[in-house]
């Protein structure tokens, strides 16, 4: 279990700073871009206000990013179930945010097939 440990220890020193830089990030990208479009409305020109994504790209996103998230989870907690029998049960825990990821696909696939019949 020591090992584990170190990794964790690791993991944390790495993880801590990326994510706070990459949550840095996304505050910059997103205040240039509404600078940017501020000085477009000064200037006059019309700027559409609509979303990034559509509705079926959002939750086809959502959907694949829960079911990658899950799949990760299980395969870590099942890699420690090597030396701690325990933690497949944390594993288990695993399929609420697979079958969360079902169902955005489910309804991006339905939201598609509507969009496609109307």
């Amino acid at each position: 279990m020591d090992g584990i440990t170190g990794l964790a220890a690791v993991v944390t020193i790495f993880g801590m700073p990326t994510a706070v830089f990459a949550m840095y990030m996304f505050y910059r990208v997103r205040k240039l871009r509404s600078e940017e479009r501020l000085a477009a409305i000064q200037r006059g020109v019309t700027v559409p206000m609509e979303a990034d994504l559509t509705e079926y790209a959002r939750s086809r996103r959502n959907g694949i990013l829960s079911i990658a998230g899950a799949v990760g989870y299980m395969l870590a907690f099942s890699i420690v179930a090597k030396y701690e029998p325990d933690a497949m049960l944390a594993a288990a825990f695993g399929a609420i945010p697979f079958t969360l990821g079902l169902g955005f696909l489910l309804d991006s696939f339905l939201i598609r097939r509507d969009a496609k019949a109307a």
